[in-house]
């Protein structure tokens, strides 16, 4: 197996550690209908910082900020956070063979730690978690990715990106990082022109099989 000294893998949370995108497209969906006649802003907004959010689709409406922002605290409070099969178990091998990881998520530190109340194992066992708060462009910039690789001391040609979201796996694309898709948010047609590799889930995925795409990519 490749040496994997200098390497380093960056996981997307919603939708790549926790199985949530699905919540968060309803509770937009809400939002979209109620504040502005959309019936597609879950869409607009997946894989989106709530300052885009905001700076985008909600100018200048201070009342409306302040209304969906308590909504949102109060919904990610309340929401269940279920791992994505085979996440933690993959992890873990990566953490055997010494890999550096990170998270690099939109969610912000409140976010977080809600997270953090429901699993406070998420603390520790993928190395340290970037937030929104840490970064001034959202995706599909790949100023976050970037980041990332720079907190784990490698480089795009030593990184892997695990990202659900369109908007995330642009950004990790123009990271020039090996870049994963995952099919638990968008279907495969969606997300196979935006990766390297495509995956349903982390059920039977080895750092092995990792490997083997960055030498086929």
């Amino acid at each position: 197996m490749d040496t994997m000294k200098n390497w380093a893998v960056l996981f997307d949370f919603d939708g790549v550690i926790m199985d949530t995108e699905k919540q968060y497209s309803d509770f937009w969906n809400r939002i979209g209908r109620d504040y502005l006649g959309l019936t597609d802003l879950e869409v607009l907004v997946k894989g989106q910082t709530l300052s885009y959010i905001f700076s985008t689709f909600f100018r200048g409406k201070i009342r409306e900020r302040e209304e969906i922002t308590r909504n949102l605290n109060r919904f990610e409070l309340e929401m269940a956070y279920d791992y994505v099969p085979g996440v933690t178990d993959f992890v873990e091998e990566l953490k055997r063979h010494g890999v550096p990881t990170a998270v690099v998520t939109s969610s912000n530190e409140l976010k977080m730690e809600a997270v953090y109340h429901s699993h406070p194992e998420v603390r520790t066992l993928f190395g340290p978690v970037l937030t929104a708060d840490m970064f001034t462009a959202s995706k599909p910039d790949p100023q976050c990715f970037l980041l990332g690789m720079k907190t784990c001391g490698s480089t795009p040609e030593s990184t892997f990106v695990f990202e659900d979201s369109v908007n995330g796996l642009k950004a990790g694309m123009a990271s020039g990082a090996t870049v994963v898709g995952l099919t638990t948010t968008n279907p495969r047609k969606t997300v196979e022109p935006l990766c390297h590799y495509v995956i349903e889930d982390f059920e039977g995925f080895t750092l092995e099989k990792m490997l083997e795409i960055r030498k086929s990519s």
